[in-house]
């Protein structure tokens, strides 16, 4: 495309600016007490796509957070492009970690970020990914270089599991109707080399809850006589992994994916440290499945993680009890072809299976959703390839992502579209945890790149 790069370099204040305005506002869905702010930011979200360049945009009202839509059709004859991202945030907590204020954005240079990383919540999970595709409409209008229709669909709820956005796509199929989704979501294997993630884990979330006597009670009293909900707890979750890491609960692994060698070399061709990668993360060792390396038990092995632990006394000082329940939030990252609501029943009946007496158990199902698998052999995939390409003069690495964005498989249950992965975070953006931060570079090559897919995607369509 004409003048892209001049484009970016003569607009790149701005284009940070914007993104600095946009997370300012502290849309955190999982707590009502910022419903305003989220919805605040719905509205600066529809206001940019107006100035973008779309013709239509509108907020969508649902039972929860609203979807700002938002579309241009320049050709019906012409293939269209559906963008989906999300304006929510996860919570900032622990606070006390942030080395600057989460919703107070700050541009400071590290050392993967020579150019500079802008440090706040939401930076590259997802509004900085998001607005990309918003600032990249922007120079194809402007410059007169669009090519092909594009629609926008922007979500307030994806780090609370898309609860209204099933409802949303089931009833405006019409609306959404599209040839390809793109959504970046998702990272790059390293600095300046590019990958198109071409699988997604699934994902089941639950929380769990044992209850031991009916009241709280004193531990040199009751303590050695009585089940303590919160030991029992540790040990049932304890028992949920044998001595190789490998997942005790029956029937988990039956239909999981299973990559042949092959496959797993060429996953491995991909620029890793472990060395860098401990150091990273400050610890001396990994940790995880027997028989599989650690890019490959974060992407194509399912797990089995505590989120959170709770029970009985935390304030300062000494409280000698024996709580009467203990909590646990528990997620599972799956593979292709293990369903989550299979996964989440077989948890239930494992759980409520190894509990002692004296106690009881409960399980209460969260969200889940599907694994994705994108093929490499789509007009899709080959454009996002020849658009990297282009963009950074080398040919991006197929990769399978750890991570879950549970509505791609929706989408093409739903729209019958396949979903093209163009992530341009990194491993290391810290997005959920504190310090949460999306390189100056990505942000600015995300917006050059994604127009050469528009461009691409729309030749190989012909």
């Amino acid at each position: 495309m004409k003048n892209i790069q001049s484009y970016v370099n003569q607009h790149k204040d701005r284009f940070l600016n914007e993104l600095i305005e946009l997370l300012k506002i502290p849309s955190i869905s999982a707590d009502s007490a910022y419903k305003n702010d989220v919805l605040k930011t719905a509205e600066t979200v529809k206001i940019s796509l107006q100035n973008a360049g779309c013709d239509v945009v509108e907020i969508c009202e649902t039972k929860g957070n609203p979807i700002v839509y938002g579309e241009k059709i320049i050709g019906q004859n012409l293939p269209t492009v559906l963008v989906y991202g999300h304006y929510d945030v996860q919570p900032p907590d622990p606070m006390n970690l942030w080395n600057s204020p989460p919703f107070e954005p700050v541009i400071k240079n590290t050392d993967l970020h020579p150019d500079g990383a802008i440090f706040a919540r939401g930076s590259s999970d997802d509004k900085g990914q998001m607005y990309m595709h918003i600032k990249a409409l922007e120079f194809m209008t402007t410059t007169n270089q669009l090519p092909c229709n594009v629609k926008f669909m922007i979500e307030g709820e994806e780090e609370v599991g898309s609860v209204s956005l099933s409802k949303f796509v089931k009833e405006n199929q019409e609306k959404l109707s599209n040839d390809i989704i793109l959504i970046s979501d998702t990272g790059m294997i390293a600095p300046g080399v590019p990958s198109i993630t071409t699988g997604l884990r699934g994902l089941s979330y639950v929380e769990v809850e044992v209850t031991g006597p009916n009241r709280d009670l004193h531990s040199g009293l009751y303590g050695g006589t009585v089940a303590n909900p919160i030991n029992i707890l540790c040990k049932m979750i304890a028992s949920m992994h044998d001595e190789n890491n490998h997942i005790t609960i029956p029937g988990f692994y039956d239909k999981v994916e299973n990559l042949s060698q092959e496959e797993r070399n060429e996953m491995a061709k991909a620029p890793f440290s472990l060395d860098e990668y401990k150091a990273a993360l400050g610890i001396d060792a990994v940790y995880g499945e027997k028989g599989y390396i650690t890019n490959e038990r974060n992407s194509i092995r399912p797990t089995l993680d505590v989120n959170g632990i709770w029970g009985g006394y935390t304030g300062e000082g000494a409280k000698t009890v024996i709580a009467s329940k203990a909590y646990a939030k528990i997620s599972m990252r799956l593979v292709p072809n293990q369903d989550w609501i299979e996964i989440t029943k077989l948890f239930t009946a494992h759980f409520e299976n190894i509990a002692p007496k004296g106690v009881t158990v409960k399980v209460t199902p969260h969200h889940g959703g599907q694994g994705y698998v994108t093929p490499t052999n789509s007009i899709g995939y080959k454009a996002a390839g020849k658009a990297y390409e282009e963009a950074f003069g080398k040919k991006p690495i197929p990769q399978r992502s750890g991570g879950s964005i549970p509505i791609v498989a929706l989408f093409e249950q739903e729209l019958k579209s396949k979903t093209i992965l163009m992530g341009f975070g990194l491993d290391s953006d810290a997005i959920h945890s504190p310090n949460e931060h999306f390189g100056v570079f990505n942000y600015l090559k995300g917006i050059e790149t994604i127009p050469l897919f528009f461009k691409y995607f729309t030749e190989l369509s012909k």
